[in-house]
């Protein structure tokens, strides 16, 4: 059973279409080096972009729905405790909800579509 329905990612446009044109979404280097794909909730993507994509450009933020994942999606304590998606798999795109820009704003910071929990 998940907490939240909608999951988010962020990840480079770059690395998104690279991995849209292989067919799987396998991580980013740090999923690659931590063993799964993080994801946020809609609580918490706002609060990862501002820590670890504070100013970068050329992102996408990606919706996934986690009734897909199964037992490979965990939620387990990270940021000062609380609870963290992540996925011991691939992403397969066959999860993926939509996918949009996250552009910045005059003063830098990046703008957000509307987020579904």
């Amino acid at each position: 059973m998940t907490l939240t329905p909608t999951l988010y990612k962020i990840v480079t446009e770059t690395l998104w279409q690279e991995a849209k044109a292989a067919g799987v979404f396998r991580g980013a280097a740090i999923d690659l080096t931590d063993g799964y794909i993080h994801f946020s909730t809609a609580e918490q993507v706002k609060q990862t972009a501002a820590l670890y994509f504070a100013g970068q450009t050329g992102l996408v933020l990606v919706a996934v729905d986690a009734g897909k994942f199964g037992d490979e999606l965990v939620f387990e304590p990270s940021r000062g405790g609380a609870l963290f998606p992540h996925l011991y798999a691939d992403l397969p795109f066959s999860a993926v909800l939509w996918e949009a820009p996250l552009p910045l704003d005059v003063a830098g910071q990046h703008i957000f579509p509307d987020l579904a929990p």
